[in-house]
């Protein structure tokens, strides 16, 4: 248990490590560890399992929404609290800047610090070489970063992103690895990445001083190489830690050259294993969300649901993104999606979202609330039928949904079919090229 003090000065009071429901005695965390798992059932490939952490329970398959500098934008812990969540995101590399670990080793951690009593992740930094490679330097010591806040320089290594995460302390820490874009066509620098990435998670695990407090999980490399993501899935499994993400990805490659990856990395021979959680990075749309859970993935975040809900889209299940600023909507007093349980829908009509929404703080903060609500459920909903042993049922009927009768992406047609699951005959599926980061754009001819 962990204690709080009292502005009174009377003794703390002690907080029960657990989440929003505890009622899985069956699994526990063994001895010197922080993590328990066990996988509940399976159909298919796809896997419902559970988790214990020190900060509670967290059902899979999971969405972990994003709150990259300590919040999720435009809600307060307590509303993210409410809408469901058993664990979300932080951003190592941003915290570490601002407000610094510093903060965190005064005041007992992230969870203090924002208020948030359930499970945290933390991202190590790697993304960042990516996302800001303008400002960095790489070295076989580590990568030095120029702060975008004061141009100051920041060198992150192995050894201080686990000092970082150790102090902001996130239940689950992710080792530093050496990331290159999914785009690159750079063999020897993605042979070296991939290698570097492997020397680096011994460096993080002789680091971590909390393993019985926090799971470092390592992050499979190899780029959209076959053997270099075989072997780096040999090399990380063989360090036996309490989970493994799938890295590299959502970078912008090809989703025809993404799902075999994934693919690859839950595949039974060969694969991660089948008895820890398998987290693939960055990925949060929600047709992307169905197609990894049926190829067998556990766990996963983005800032998508998040961010689009600041450009006025909403996330529904007919179609798959509603545009509230669309003149349309000026009179349409209906919910954003009937039977959707959060704030948005239940108390206010897409009329009044489309005047707020961009325009006030409370119309992103209510897009927010229900585009979160959505993965969530969405999460939920693919265990109950996962559990049910009618997961391929339920895929076929939310395809169809999803594409309300517009052509579908090829990719996506062959990767369920990878799974096992064959919805060739549901749509035109004729939509080719779609990249990572979003769908694809038709050519047009350039005027003469």
């Amino acid at each position: 248990a962990m204690t709080t003090g009292t502005e009174d000065g009377e003794p703390p009071a002690k907080v029960a490590r657990t989440g929003p429901s505890d009622d899985r005695p069956d699994v526990v965390i063994p001895p010197g560890k922080a993590l328990g798992f066990k996988v509940d059932g399976q159909c298919g490939r796809a896997r419902a399992g559970i988790m214990r952490l020190p900060h509670g329970l967290v059902h899979t398959p999971v969405f972990m929404p994003v709150g990259t500098q300590g919040t999720i934008k435009g809600l307060t812990s307590e509303q993210v609290q409410a809408l469901g969540a058993e664990i979300i995101l932080g951003n190592t590399y941003h915290l570490a800047n601002r407000p610094g670990t510093e903060v965190f080793d005064e005041i007992g951690g992230l969870h203090k610090f924002e208020a948030w009593p359930r499970n945290l992740l933390t991202d190590s930094g790697g993304y960042q070489m990516v996302s800001l490679c303008k400002l960095a330097v790489f070295t076989e010591e580590g990568v030095e970063f120029e702060n975008p806040h004061d141009k100051s320089r920041m060198l992150l290594t192995p050894e201080k992103s686990i000092q970082y995460q150790n102090s902001i302390g996130a239940d689950i820490i992710m080792a530093l690895d050496d990331v290159v874009s999914s785009t690159l066509i750079d063999d020897d620098r993605i042979e070296l990445a991939t290698h570097r990435t492997h020397r680096w998670i011994d460096r993080c695990i002789k680091a971590h001083a909390r393993p019985t407090e926090q799971n470092l999980f390592g992050i499979v490399q190899g780029h959209l190489n076959r053997e270099l993501r075989a072997l780096s899935l040999k090399e990380m499994i063989a360090r036996d830690l309490p989970g493994y993400a799938i890295g590299g990805l959502s970078g912008g490659e090809k989703k025809a050259d993404f799902w075999p990856v994934v693919k690859q990395c839950t595949d039974e021979d060969g694969g991660l294993p089948v008895n820890k959680p398998r987290y693939l990075m960055g990925v949060g749309y929600a047709l992307d969300l169905v197609v990894c859970v049926a190829l067998g993935v556990d766990m996963f975040d983005c800032v998508y649901p998040s961010r689009t809900a600041r450009f006025g889209t909403a996330l529904v299940r007919k179609g798959g993104t509603l545009r509230i600023t669309q003149a349309k909507f000026a009179r349409d007093f209906e919910p954003l999606e009937a039977g959707c349980p959060c704030l948005a829908c239940t108390r206010y009509t897409r009329a009044y979202l489309h005047v707020i929404a961009t325009r006030e703080a409370v119309g992103s903060s209510l897009l927010t609330m229900h585009n979160i609500t959505y993965q969530l459920r969405l999460m939920r909903e693919m265990r109950r039928e996962i559990l049910a042993g009618t997961f391929p049922e339920f895929v076929k009927k939310f395809v169809v949904d999803h594409l309300d009768g517009k052509p579908g992406p090829t990719w996506a047609r062959d990767a369920l079919l990878g799974a096992g699951i064959d919805v060739s005959s549901l749509a035109d599926w004729s939509v080719e090229g779609e990249t990572s980061t979003g769908p694809a754009v038709p050519q047009v001819a350039p005027t003469v």
